[in-house]
């Protein structure tokens, strides 16, 4: 029998079970997908010379990250590539806003657009290298980050206080007009904004764009050196040196419960697995709740909390094998691993604005990974290979285009949407379409089919809006891995932080088991939030 059992070999899992291991707990990964890895994983699947990424490839949250510092993956083989240039965002009239590693090369890129504006991206950087250290402290602890607040706090009164709080919980579009004069600052805060599913006019856009931008600054967007698996790789080995078991086509189908308690995981196979000490799920919220776990274990107020749950936006990206370099109008583009492909921030409000209003975006926002660019070993010599991805709404209203997609994603939309994605490119890169020696296209029931975490394509576990972050992650009251059932542990991106791959809900749920995960009281912390909180519902409904 191992002391905890593990569903769920995404790189949250992986690093939950290294820390329990790390422990001296016998741990048991069980994996529904032939390989380990979740949505870190590459192929050859394009073409047989051009390793592409399946999923997720560029990690500048695993750069920053203690929690994946402190494993020394390095020790297993693990190795970081990084492009010459780590972002750029090219326009249509060949004006290119770059970020790069170096902060003159960002300045000077933004100086293009408008003098004083580099001189405006070096404040910002002034801003971020005071606060950096408290603010990984607060995105890689448990919630609620007591102590590494308390530092925050008193950092962010040394740097401007209440006037750069307003400006981190600014729309991004806002945050932009203010502080830049040109288009350049402006459009590399509103994209790197879109790496999640915020709007230029949401809240608090403003402080993720911010955030995603001088992570690049200081960490770049590295990527692991002979494709995104090899992160997994080393997880994998770092636990199998340490004595866990990594299983995998083991779907489990049920967490045991009894007494309150998780007690074993049964598989599709009907086999049970007894866990002695904690389950650790590594799974979307939604499956958990009411699909794991039966809903007579979970309180009312949770399951009526959870028809509130909002998933980010689906996913459709398409994989290139390419003949060549690709042909950008602005050559700064070229050096880059990572190209946003908008004609201006307006265009980012459009497409935002199409999805919100369940309309598959005509132009849409491609996030565009030239990946041999970023490791030479990713293709031959003189070839690159490549992919885009964009996003499009859950449930299809209607097609912004001239197409008639409907968001069935048969074949026929599969090859249209990617033809749609292609043209986006060709604004940017004429030529583009001639150098494609194969493709694969990966509509959301695709993406979903091979892993089930990422429900329609969503990405990030869940939307990274304000109102589903911090304590309100995954639902109002919880924001930590413990859950109404004892010794069971939401290890998933569903959990604070959120989304990217910087194992920190892996790691906080690691932490809360070997806490046990319970106050003095012996209830959870989500057990006492959700019994307060049905006790005033109580009393609510009592008052005449």
């Amino acid at each position: 029998m191992p002391d905890a059992v593990v569903i769920g070999a995404g790189p949250n899992g992986l690093v939950a079970a290294n820390l329990l291991a790390d422990a001296g707990w016998s741990v048991e990964v069980l994996e529904e997908q032939s390989e380990p890895g979740g949505a870190v994983r590459h192929d050859r699947g394009v073409h047989p010379d051009f390793v592409s990424d399946v999923f997720s490839s560029f990690y500048p949250l695993a750069a920053a990250s203690p929690v994946i510092a402190g494993l020394h993956l390095e020790r297993e083989g693990l190795r970081w590539s990084h492009a010459p240039y780590v972002l750029a965002h090219p326009l249509t009239d060949g004006r290119c806003a770059v970020l790069g590693r170096a902060l003159d090369d960002t300045a000077d890129a933004l100086d293009v657009f408008a003098p004083g504006d580099g001189d405006a991206w070096r404040e910002l950087h002034e801003v971020w290298e005071r606060l950096r250290p408290g603010i990984v402290d607060a995105l890689f602890t448990p919630f609620p980050p007591v102590r590494a607040t308390a530092r925050l706090a008193a950092r962010l009164r040394g740097a401007g206080g209440l006037r750069l709080a307003r400006s981190l919980v600014l729309p991004v579009r806002r945050l932009g007009e203010e502080e830049f004069t040109g288009a350049g600052g402006r459009l590399l805060l509103a994209g790197n904004a879109l790496h999640a599913d915020l709007a230029p006019e949401a809240a608090g856009s403003g402080g993720f764009g911010w955030l995603m931008s001088m992570l690049g600054q200081t960490y770049g967007f590295p990527v692991p050196a002979g494709g995104s698996g090899a992160l997994t790789h080393a997880l994998v080995r770092r636990l199998r040196g340490r004595g866990g078991t990594v299983r995998c086509g083991d779907r489990v189908e049920e967490v045991v419960v009894r007494g309150g308690r998780a007690a074993a995981v049964r598989t599709a196979c009907g086999e049970t697995v007894p866990a002695r000490r904690a389950v650790l799920a590594d799974v979307s919220v939604p499956a958990l709740y009411g699909g794991l776990v039966d809903e007579s274990h979970l309180p009312g107020q949770l399951l009526d909390d959870l028809r509130r749950f909002q998933w980010d936006f689906a996913t459709f990206k398409v994989d290139w094998a390419l003949d060549g370099p690709v042909p950008w109008t602005a050559a700064q583009a070229a050096s880059a691993g990572t190209v946003h492909l908008a004609d201006g921030v307006d265009e980012l409000t459009r497409f935002a604005a199409q999805n919100a209003m369940r309309l598959v975006p005509d132009r849409p926002f491609c996030l565009f990974g030239q990946m041999t660019t970023a490791d030479p070993t990713r293709s031959p010599l003189g070839t690159e290979s490549a992919w885009a991805y964009t996003h499009v709404p859950h449930e299809v209203a209607g097609d912004a285009g001239d197409d008639g997609l409907t968001g069935s994603w048969d074949e026929r939309e599969r090859e249209l949407m990617a033809d749609r994605v292609e043209a986006q490119v060709e604004r940017f890169a004429p030529g583009f379409r001639a150098l494609v020696r194969a493709r694969r296209v990966l509509a959301p029931p695709t993406l979903q089919a091979m892993n089930a975490n990422l429900c329609g394509g969503a990405i990030n576990g869940g939307t990274a809006a304000m109102h589903q972050q911090l304590v309100f992650r995954p639902l109002a009251g919880t924001g930590r891995p413990e859950t109404p059932v004892k010794g069971l542990f939401l290890a998933s991106a569903g959990a604070h932080p959120g989304g990217g791959v910087h194992g920190a809900p892996g790691a906080n749920a690691a932490r809360a088991a070997l806490r046990g995960g319970a106050f003095p009281n012996g209830l959870t912390w989500a057990q006492r939030a959700l019994t307060r909180r049905d006790r005033k519902g109580d009393r609510a409904r009592s008052r005449p």
